[in-house]
């Protein structure tokens, strides 16, 4: 892979069917808006012909241009939404592709990266390109073998047998107007399979409307949609098996349903997120079941070392896992940045089990490093939202954590889902191992059931907390203190804010603070204090309590998240926010959520874009 490091995520979208291809396409196209983008294109059939429009800037650049020149009417199309690589964001780099001749339109999403290479041979070939991308080779490549094939699924198992890099393509022909061809390396693409009608796209979103059966695609293969059905070969041409799953959301999950932001309709989600993830989890004999284990309880016992691997706010949820796991299964578990993991040559083998989380299930750092554990011997365990992604199918074992669609950039229901099954995969370890008694884990399990209404709780008491975002939307700096598992919680507060305001934030570990940290204390700073429980770790709360005061007097202005019935720290916070008392453990599905709030109205306060924060996509599918 290219050392090259991208928030790639654009966004794909095909059609073959009855209906208005570009109604469908740009409908869809707006569905997948939330994954960030710079430019946007469709490419229609019609009466033997291919006709194309394509915008940089947002979809309303491209349904302007629709109107000022209208395109033929046709029943197959394919549409796109860019994220920059190869080339800036004009309307020239701005996908579809198409050959020289006009008869071949191209969409992809991921780097090529040997396109230089076979730009070069096109040139010498007397191709002109007119584009600076690595996307407007494909084109030209699958004029040459249409030419040669006329079968539009073999002219692109030809070329993708010559790309090196992550790719998904989708192309169309105007000599094969019933036909679009979809393949996938390394990054998402996702069938869709209604009554006499098909359809392609990066994420289900995109098709939902219209259907909710869906086919996985697998690794290196190509895909021919008819209206009649989809064909799946691998890029040798041979027939992959088809696997087909139901899409337990529907269209109006992934709308706002009359919120001003998707951000959040997702928080006010939470409380049924988290309800939906414990649904079904006990069996019938009282045992805890995950959704997919292709794990023997024996190789589990063998177990001497737990890996979790993950990104960016997944990466959190990861660090609060390590203090469940080490505690109820007394396994070594180390948490590691997957883009980090496979570089450094980490000591793993068949004793090893690696847990991968991604909501998209597809984020390429993660994907490689679960990719990596298999090759050592590992087994895997993946944590993901996402039904029929690369990295459950990859994995040895999975649990979903059944959150529905998240279109925020910025994420929040994922992270509290993804505790949620990080301590359930505990709690299923501690049961498999023998470390943990049923009554032990029916009454953890009791707790977390009541998690959903305490969520709810803290979502009903957030109106003092959006007011005093608000009187911060000046400032340059806000720094988040934890400890215990209200660290990697201080981590997740920082991050939500530099992602969506923009600020100067970050996390530390608050016994850190005299160790350099406290340098940063000065007068009317805001500084976040996530205070544990004085019942289940009384030692750590007074050590917290003490460093609230130390930055107290030297000026900070301080915000404190306490558990109902802490009066210690009242004397000591300028801000005080209350949440539930939970178990020590189980604390960050509570103490976040105001942090989300927070972030989120400081962000509308500085009139920041909210779902879409500049320079972010929702996941990243390149390495």
């Amino acid at each position: 892979m290219s050392a090259r490091r991208l928030p790639l995520m654009c966004g794909i979208v095909g059609y073959v069917g009855s209906q208005s291809a570009l109604d469908v396409v740009m409908a869809g196209l707006k569905r997948l808006e939330y994954r960030g983008y710079d430019s946007g294109g469709v490419a229609v059939l019609s009466d033997g012909g291919l006709a194309a429009a394509k915008k940089a800037g947002k979809l309303v650049n491209l349904e302007k241009e629709l109107v000022e020149r209208p395109l033929p009417a046709g029943t197959t199309g394919i549409g796109h939404t860019r994220w920059a690589t190869h080339g800036g964001p004009t309307d020239a780099n701005a996908h579809p592709h198409l050959d020289n001749a006009g008869r071949v339109a191209v969409v992809h999403n991921g780097i090529i990266e040997n396109f230089a290479v076979l730009r070069a041979e096109l040139a010498e070939r007397g191709h002109e390109l007119n584009s600076e991308t690595d996307t407007e080779v494909v084109a030209h490549l699958l004029a040459e073998e249409f030419s040669a094939t006329a079968d539009l699924a073999e002219a692109m198992r030809l070329v993708c047998r010559r790309l090196e890099g992550a790719f998904t393509l989708v192309a169309v022909h105007a000599d094969d107007p019933d036909v679009v061809v979809g393949a996938r390396r390394n990054s998402p693409l996702v069938v869709g399979v209604g009554e006499g009608e098909a359809f392609l796209a990066s994420d289900v979103a995109a098709f939902i409307a219209h259907t909710r059966s869906a086919v996985e695609l697998g690794q290196d293969q190509v895909v021919e949609l008819r209206r009649d059905g989809v064909t799946v070969t691998g890029f040798d041409g041979r027939p992959a098996e088809v696997h087909s799953y139901h899409v337990d959301w529907d269209a109006s999950a992934a709308e706002k349903g009359g919120y001003d932001y998707f951000m959040l309709k997702e928080i006010a989600e939470q409380p049924k997120a988290v309800a939906d993830t414990l649904l079904g989890r006990i069996d019938p004999s009282g045992s805890l079941t995950l959704d997919e284990v292709r794990i023997s309880p024996s190789e589990l016992r063998e177990i001497d070392k737990v890996v979790i691997v993950a990104c960016g706010t997944a990466f959190h949820a990861g660090m609060i896992a390590k203090y469940a796991i080490e505690h109820w299964t007394r396994i070594p578990c180390e948490v590691e940045l997957a883009s980090e993991f496979r570089y450094r040559d980490p000591i793993l083998d068949g004793r090893s089990l690696v847990i991968a989380i991604s909501q998209s299930g597809e984020t390429m750092d993660t994907l490689m490093a679960l990719r990596h554990a298999r090759e050592q011997g590992s087994k895997v365990l993946a944590i993901c939202n996402t039904n029929g992604s690369t990295i459950p199918r990859e994995s040895d074992a999975v649990l979903y954590t059944h959150a529905g669609p998240e279109v925020a950039v910025a994420s929040t229901k994922a992270f509290l889902t993804q505790l949620v099954a990080c301590y359930l995969v505990a709690l299923y370890l501690g049961q498999v191992r023998g470390t943990k008694w049923g009554d032990e884990i029916q009454a953890v399990i009791k707790d977390l059931s009541r998690i959903s209404e305490e969520v709810e709780r803290v979502l009903e008491t957030m109106e003092p907390v959006r007011a005093l975002a608000r009187t911060l939307a000046d400032k340059d700096t806000v720094l988040f203190l934890g400890r215990h598992v209200g660290y990697p919680v201080a981590l997740e507060g920082a991050l939500k804010l530099k992602e969506l305001a923009y600020m100067h934030a970050e996390g530390f570990a608050a016994g850190e603070l005299k160790h350099g940290p406290i340098a940063l204390i000065e007068e009317d700073v805001p500084v976040v204090v996530v205070v544990p429980s004085p019942r289940g770790r009384s030692v750590l709360h007074d050590k917290i309590v003490s460093n609230i005061q130390e930055i107290r007097a030297r000026g900070a202005r301080t915000i404190v998240i306490a558990e109902e019935g802490d009066e210690a720290v009242v004397p000591y916070a300028d801000h005080l926010i209350r949440i539930p008392a939970t178990p020590t453990l189980l604390q960050p599905l509570v103490a976040t959520v105001p942090l989300q709030v927070f972030a989120c109205e400081l962000a509308t306060a500085r009139g920041n874009e909210v779902d879409q924060p500049r320079n972010l996509a929702k996941s990243v599918t390149v390495e």
